[in-house]
Parts: structure tokens; C-alpha cells; sequence
């Protein structure tokens, strides 16, 4: 539960993840590191993200985190079609982090069902 907070979502490997917790901090996943920024997505946005990018993975989780506790690093920039997107411009600390949620791979889709609540 959020209390009504707008969260915002990264969809990342769970050996990614496991290696964040680890060092306490997620620098990125590669394509977070080659654009220099790391990728998240809105609630509306997640499902798209996923398809696009991540479709037929499995072993994803979904990790959401509260944009006021992330600071000016945090830009909202124009993507897919102007939509704004979330990108922090350094790295997620792990105690940042809300909760970590894995990504059901159902019929070769994402179920993000009872994953956004």
C-alpha cells in the first residue's frame, strides 16, 4: 500500500537485483548504463515497457520506488511518442526502494495483475 503516493517502476533482471542488495546501491541495468540515466516507467506506463523491451523474459522483477525520496536526479524527459518518463541521473539506493515484486510470465506475456495496487 502507497497511500496514494505516485510511484514509479523499474523492471529489472532478479540477478540485477540480487547484486544491488548486495552492494546496497543498483547503478543500472547495461542499457541504464549506455544512456546514462536509469530507465523507470509510471504505472501506465510499465506494461508497454515490458512488452517492448523486456518481451519473453522471465526471472523479472518489478521494483517501485517513491520519486520525492529520489531527489533532483530525477528528470521527467520526453519518450515514446512525448509521454514523459521517469530517469534518475545516479544510483538507486537500494534503501530507496519501496518493495521488490516478481513479474509473473504468463502465456509469453508480463501479468502485472495485482502488481500495480
Amino acid at each position: 500500500m502507497n497511500n496514494g503516493t505516485l510511484l514509479i517502476y523499474k523492471i529489472l533482471p532478479a540477478s540485477l537485483w540480487h547484486g544491488a542488495e548486495a552492494a546496497g546501491t543498483f547503478a543500472g541495468a547495461p542499457v541504464d548504463l549506455a544512456d546514462g540515466f536509469i530507465h523507470f516507467s509510471t504505472a501506465a506506463q510499465v506494461e508497454e515497457t515490458a512488452a517492448k523491451h523486456f518481451a519473453g523474459q522471465d526471472d523479472l522483477l518489478l521494483a517501485a520506488a517513491d520519486p520525492a525520496t529520489l531527489g533532483d536526479a530525477l528528470k521527467w524527459e520526453a519518450s515514446r511518442g512525448g509521454a514523459l518518463f521517469p530517469h534518475l541521473y545516479a544510483p538507486l539506493a537500494v534503501e530507496n526502494v519501496l518493495w521488490v515484486k516478481p513479474i509473473p510470465l504468463r502465456a509469453g506475456a508480463h501479468d502485472f495483475s495485482g502488481l500495480l495496487a
